[in-house]
C-alpha cells in the first residue's frame, strides 16, 4: 500500500459516535413560560373558537353586554349592572352570599315573598340585628344602599334579584318603590326580623 493510501484512510477510532446530554434548564423554563402565557391569550381572545365571536370581542357575554336592549331586558341589564356596584361585593355577583358578611338572595324566602314592600325596604331603610334567611341566622349592619338610587334604578335591581340565580319572581316597578320610599321616609334602620314583619308584606 503506498504512503499516500495510507494517509487517506482512517483509523476505526476516529469514526463518529453518539453521545447523550441533557437539555438546559433554561430552556425549558422558557418554553414552559411561552406555553403558559400562549395559553392565557388565547383564553382571553379566542373567544373558544365560537363564531360569532370575533375581535375585538372575546366572549359572547361580553357581545351581548353591547347589544340594545329595551323594556324588560333594558331593565333587567341595568338592574344587574347596579348590583354588581352596590350589592355584589357583599352578595356576591352569584347571589350566594358570604359567610359571615351577608346572607345569600339565591333562593332567600325574602327575595322571593309574594310582596315587595320588605324587600324594598331594605336597601332604603338598613337593616340591624337579626333575621334568618334559608334558615341560617344571621346577625347583621346594613347600610342602606338602595337609599341613593332612583325609584327606576332601585326597582330594577330588586327585579333583577328576584329574577336571577333560579329567582323567579314579579317585578318590582318605580311606582313600587316610591311607594316604599315614602312610607319610610326619616324612619331609623329596621331593628331586625321581628321588626320588619310588622311591615306589609
Amino acid at each position: 500500500m503506498s504512503d499516500e493510501s495510507k494517509s487517506c484512510s482512517l483509523p476505526s477510532s476516529a469514526e463518529p459516535t453518539a453521545t447523550s446530554s441533557t437539555v438546559p434548564m433554561w430552556i425549558i423554563v422558557v418554553t414552559l413560560v411561552l406555553i403558559f402565557f400562549g395559553f392565557v391569550f388565547f383564553d382571553k381572545h379566542s373567544g373558544w373558537f365560537d363564531a360569532k365571536v370575533y375581535s375585538p370581542y372575546v366572549s359572547i357575554e361580553q357581545l351581548d353586554n353591547y347589544q340594545p336592549k329595551s323594556g324588560a331586558a333594558a331593565a333587567l341589564a341595568q338592574g344587574k349592572k347596579n348590583f354588581e356596584m352596590f350589592c355584589g361585593s357583599c352578595h356576591g355577583n352569584d347571589g350566594a352570599g358570604k359567610p359571615g358578611q351577608a346572607p345569600p338572595l339565591a333562593g332567600s324566602e325574602w327575595v322571593l315573598a309574594k310582596g315587595f314592600h320588605r324587600l324594598a325596604m331594605i336597601p332604603l331603610e338598613g337593616l340591624a340585628g337579626q333575621i334568618k334567611v334559608k334558615n341560617q341566622d344571621w346577625n347583621l349592619n346594613m347600610a342602606p344602599m338602595g337609599a341613593a338610587l332612583s325609584d327606576a334604578n332601585l326597582a330594577a335591581v330588586l327585579t333583577y334579584m328576584r329574577n336571577s340565580w333560579g329567582n323567579k319572581a314579579d317585578e318590582v316597578t318605580a311606582d313600587d318603590v316610591k311607594a316604599v320610599r315614602a312610607a319610610v321616609a326619616g324612619k331609623p334602620a329596621i331593628n331586625g326580623e321581628q321588626q320588619l314583619k310588622t311591615f306589609p308584606e
